[in-house]
């Protein structure tokens, strides 16, 4: 099982990452808002991730770290 974490503090909620996650499980979050005032994005289902790092792979910010 991979483990995926955010820097939420540096997100700013582009979605790149989202649109790019072959199993659909991240998501911006709704009702959490960072120092920015970005709604960072966050995975809805840790279980279902395969670690295919396409998330990290496509943030231009770097704010995605997945290990396997």
């Amino acid at each position: 099982m991979a483990k995926v974490t955010f820097d939420v503090e540096r997100c700013k909620g582009c979605g790149l990452c989202v649109t790019a996650c072959p199993k659909k499980i991240l998501t911006l979050a709704k009702e959490k808002i960072n120092a920015k005032g970005y709604h960072p994005a966050e995975v809805t289902d840790s279980n279902a991730c395969i670690g295919c790092a396409f998330c990290a792979t496509m943030c231009p910010d770097t704010v995605i770290t997945v290990e396997k």
